[in-house]
């Protein structure tokens, strides 16, 4: 079944075999139906992105000019031009943003006044955004894997483009790794598979003791330099999951006599603006054009000409200084 049709409750009664009556007693809680008919009926309805059809109108009654921006203030160096591109496309179509962080983005996502809504920050958890997205508020969320029929997911292309940039390091004979990730995320997840999988390809063996947990933070990258340190033998380079934690690192490192990349190379992920400032080689996500196209998904669904398929935004490595010998 498409994202982009509604599904009813003829369809819930298809899949489990019973009467749209019997669905509809279900889903307006009525208690003349079996338990475990129940519960089957609202597994599937879960499953095919039930949306009641209060909730389904609701879209097309809201105001049509506010879009509420679920923005991570714990990072918000990296998402400044993801705003950027999002307020752009957002005065070129007359709407409104309103700027929610986690603490406050269930009262105000909530309100009449919304027409839909862009998930920025990691840490909302998926009940607070489906909980909202079943009252009929579309969503696009960047980054972030969520099935829901009114949810765009729209993500970046994490394990293309880092077991780019570690195939490369290994054509360039480095054979010894650590890597540094962030805190439990798509993101992490993804780079960190692309790690292993290169590795594992190419038959070069991985230290576990090299595997180092930061919290995406400069701290976190400078807290892993000192661990790497009191390595018998330090690696010939650390990948990092993103870039604020290879510059925490970097600078660790300098501050210890350990030269970047003479005695240790390191790479980030992101091209944050200080990335080209220090020389960092990294993976470079198109965040203003992520932005934008995120706010030009969203405006379209809204309009009723968009559709709710996923959108994979490419991204290319940047080689930089902090990488020796690539050839």
């Amino acid at each position: 079944m498409s994202r982009d049709k509604m599904v009813g409750i003829k369809d819930i009664a298809d899949r489990c075999g019973v009467s749209p009556t019997t669905v509809s007693n279900v889903l307006n809680n009525k208690n003349n139906v079996g338990r475990q008919t129940r519960d089957r009926i609202l597994e599937a309805a879960r499953e095919l992105g039930y949306v009641p059809k209060r909730a389904e109108e609701t879209i097309h009654k809201r105001k049509k000019n506010t879009v509420a921006i679920n923005f991570s203030d714990f990072d918000a160096q990296f998402y400044f031009d993801v705003l950027h591109g999002i307020s752009d496309y957002a005065v070129k179509k007359d709407f409104n943003l309103l700027i929610c962080t986690k603490e406050n983005f269930s009262k105000y996502a909530d309100s009449d006044s919304i027409c839909g809504c862009i998930i920025m920050d990691w840490s909302t958890d998926d009940a607070t955004i489906l909980k909202i997205a079943d009252k009929g508020i579309p969503m696009v969320t960047l980054d972030r894997q969520m099935p829901h029929k009114l949810i765009k997911n729209m993500v970046t292309g994490n394990y293309e483009s880092e077991r780019t940039l570690v195939e490369k390091l290994v054509d360039s004979d480095f054979r010894s790794f650590a890597f540094l990730g962030g805190i439990d995320s798509d993101d992490n997840r993804e780079r960190y598979r692309a790690f292993r999988d290169v590795l594992k390809e190419n038959d070069i063996s991985f230290n576990r003791n090299l595997l180092y947990e930061g919290d995406w933070t400069e701290k976190s990258g400078a807290a892993a330099a000192r661990l790497i340190m009191l390595q018998p033998k330090m690696p010939e380079v650390l990948v990092c999951a993103n870039d604020l934690m290879a510059i925490g690192a970097i600078r660790k490192f300098q501050e210890n006599g350990i030269r970047v990349p003479e005695d240790i190379s390191v790479c980030g992920f992101d091209d944050v603006i200080m990335s080209k400032y220090l020389g960092l080689t990294t993976v470079s996500v198109p965040n203003y054009e992520r932005g934008y196209l995120a706010m030009q998904a969203l405006a379209d669904i809204i309009d009723g000409t968009g559709n709710f398929d996923n959108f994979k935004i490419g991204a290319r490595v940047k080689w930089r200084k902090s990488i020796k010998s690539v050839t």
